[in-house]
């Protein structure tokens, strides 16, 4: 336990000095590595807990109880500013972070002044005095993450939906790993919720120890989340430049104004201009840059594509790069088909497989080996 507990607590500030040491750094950088920092003091004090050393020195006793109260919290931030250009949280935002100075300001009494002896005898439940308290705290860590777990996995779907109306790639603004955040943020709460109605209300002894499970799955979460949090590319550090550009749903449509006759000419204008110029080679294409090049707003031309090609506008300009890669490997067979993928606007392997696997329901090579001799 204590292996894992080192690596976890090492890892977690090791991540959070790399994020906060990485240059054009956003406001997500920064509340990832705030997180990873809360993950490492919070692992910490279950090492102190878990080595014995709070009969050494009891005054250690209770200082991070309430740090599980931080992950919810921090998720739901990371994931609201990841489609926000802002360089620091709003007032508001710390509202969030309520419940967590609530349980240390009913905390005091106990911090300053209880004897060392007090604390010892409250920690081994012979003084009950925060008996009450720990049900609640224990209470509100379910409640908080698995909550906090649900409202974000709605954001994710808003963010889904404002990276495909916007951007024609999506390796770099990843949206797996958010996904995989929520659940592994789901999976330790859930795990402690199993623990604790086990240990605390069916009385079972586990003949292990249980915290193992808890604070494992937090260990596998700082590995991967910092990893993956310390690769992502911010959605302003391209050729969109602000909030206003990005185009959400399609409730701007009705203030868009495109009248019927414009759209008709608009849209003739922009398939000429997809098949002459080939804007799509372009691998970091995004709708604001296509949309200056017709000379339309980002909104009108969300609703141009939606309406008449019935598609969002990654998959209206990957339609293209999945074409434009045909022609190439049946005209030019010396080069790889990654080779034709990267020439054709794509810019990961990943990405082209899934994309051309959705367009045509089988992978490049089966593909092509119906078609090209």
């Amino acid at each position: 336990m204590s292996i894992i507990l080192n690596i976890g607590i090492v890892l977690s500030f090791f991540l959070a000095v790399l994020l906060f040491s990485k240059k054009d750094k956003h406001l997500t950088d920064n509340i990832l590595a705030f997180w990873l920092v809360t993950i490492g003091i919070h692992l910490t004090g279950y090492y102190i807990f878990h080595n014995g050393y709070w009969d050494k020195y009891p005054h250690l006793i209770g200082v991070t109880a309430p740090f599980p109260l931080f992950y919810g919290p921090f998720l739901y931030l990371y994931l609201i500013y990841s489609t926000r250009k802002r360089e620091k949280l709003r007032s508001i935002d710390y509202l969030h972070f309520t419940p967590i100075l609530l349980s240390y300001l009913y905390m005091i009494p106990f911090f300053f002044f209880y004897s060392a002896e007090e604390k010892r005898m409250v920690d081994k439940g012979k003084i009950d005095d925060y008996g009450t308290f720990s049900i609640i705290l224990l209470t509100a860590f379910i409640i908080s993450g698995l909550t906090y777990s649900v409202i974000s996995y709605r954001k994710l779907l808003q963010r889904k939906k404002l990276v495909f109306n916007n951007f024609s790639y999506d390796n770099r603004i990843s949206l797996n790993w958010l996904l995989y955040s929520i659940l592994g943020i789901g999976m330790v709460f859930l795990s402690a919720t199993f623990v604790i109605i086990l240990r605390e209300a069916v009385g079972l002894v586990f003949p292990f120890n249980a915290d193992i499970l808890f604070y494992g799955l937090i260990v596998g979460f700082v590995v991967f989340v910092g990893y993956s949090g310390i690769r992502q590319e911010d959605l302003f550090s391209n050729t969109v430049t602000s909030e206003k550009e990005l185009v959400n749903s399609e409730s701007t449509y009705k203030k868009s104004g495109l009248k019927p006759e414009t759209a008709l000419v608009k849209h003739k204008e922009l398939l000429q201009l997809m098949q002459k110029e080939k804007p799509y080679l372009n691998p970091k294409l995004t709708l604001s840059e296509l949309s200056k090049i017709v000379n339309m707003s980002s909104n009108k031309m969300s609703q141009l594509i939606n309406q008449y090609e019935q598609v969002n506008f990654y998959d209206f300009v990957n339609k293209y790069r999945v074409e434009e890669f045909i022609t190439r490997a049946k005209s030019n067979k010396d080069f790889s088909l990654l080779a034709h993928a990267y020439d054709s606007g794509f810019n990961s392997k990943s990405s082209f497989n899934s994309i051309f696997k959705k367009l045509k329901g089988e992978t490049p090579t089966q593909y092509l080996s119906k078609i090209i001799e």
